[in-house]
């Protein structure tokens, strides 16, 4: 079955960095989309970050443009969120997913807040 585990998520003061990790099993995703989003509280989840399967098409949310870099590492079934230059309100939980056909599946997700 297909298992997606987010990691790295944590408190960290304005200005600061964090690595998310986003883990798969089940089935090599080689060939699939994956994608970081993110949802704060009483607001709709957003689109962070998507990279197809061979890194070769890249999209970041405006508001992260600069700031955020995703990649992956498809030997390792792995997809990564470099988050530099945080702000509080990049306080979210955030998720990770990949797209098979039409399905998508999420992750649990992990909490990133920032500090003033």
């Amino acid at each position: 079955q297909v298992q997606l585990v987010e990691s790295g998520g944590g408190l960290v003061q304005a200005g600061g960095s964090l690595r998310l990790s986003c883990a798969a099993s089940g089935r090599t995703f080689s060939n699939y989309a994956m994608g970081w989003f993110r949802q704060a509280p009483g607001k709709a989840r957003e689109l962070v970050a998507h990279v197809n399967c061979c890194g070769g098409s890249i999209n970041y949310a405006d508001s992260v443009k600069g700031r955020f870099t995703i990649s992956r590492d498809n030997a390792k079934n792995t997809v990564y969120l470099q988050m530099n230059s945080l702000k509080p309100e990049d306080t979210a939980l955030y998720y990770c997913n990949v797209e098979i056909g039409g399905r998508v599946y999420w992750g649990q997700g992990t909490q990133v807040t920032v500090s003033s």
